[in-house]
């Protein structure tokens, strides 16, 4: 009787091993899975809310700062130095304005594509340049142009009561909407 070859007679059993290696190696990219889906998920959130903010908020901001707000501390800056230093301010304060709307624009359709869980060429360097420039943006208006702009607006009521009433109509809703 011939003696069994062990190799021979193992070699059925050796591709059943291998497979098993491939399979476990499947599952626990598999097993990833989970921890990978939050933030994807939140990712895809962001990306909405975004769209949606950048619309609705940032966009009107801008256009409200600059059809009321700037005019006003512009026509109630004292002539002279005051009214220069304002004058340039609220041009530096309108091309940053443009600046980041541009630059949203860019991003916009690659924030469609996350806010859809889909593949996106999305420029993270711009989208990280938008973020530091409007970070920059509102300092500048917080710390320089709003005090500015409370000081002028201040030494009349009445320039202060009309851009009240002027920001107020812009907001209220017609009456006949109601209809």
């Amino acid at each position: 009787m011939a003696t069994p070859n062990p190799t021979a007679d193992q070699a059925p059993l050796s591709n059943f091993t291998n497979c098993h290696g491939g399979i476990l190696k499947r599952l626990n990219a598999l097993d990833e899975l989970p921890a990978l889906l939050e933030p994807a998920a939140r990712a895809r959130q962001i990306a909405e809310q975004s769209l949606e903010f950048f619309r609705e908020a940032i966009f009107e901001h801008h256009l409200e700062e600059e059809r009321e707000l700037f005019p006003a501390v512009i026509a109630s800056a004292q002539p002279g130095e005051e009214l220069t230093r304002v004058k340039a301010m609220t041009q530096r304060l309108t091309d940053e304005h443009r600046r980041v709307e541009a630059l949203w624009k860019t991003l916009e359709s690659g924030l469609k594509r996350v806010a859809k869980g889909q593949a996106t060429d999305l420029n993270i360097a711009d989208l990280q340049r938008l973020v530091a420039e409007y970070k920059a943006h509102a300092s500048y208006e917080e710390a320089e142009f709003l005090p500015l702009s409370e000081t002028i607006l201040s030494r009349n009521s009445n320039h202060m009561a009309a851009l009240g009433m002027s920001l107020h109509m812009r907001h209220a809703k017609p009456v006949n909407a109601y209809i």
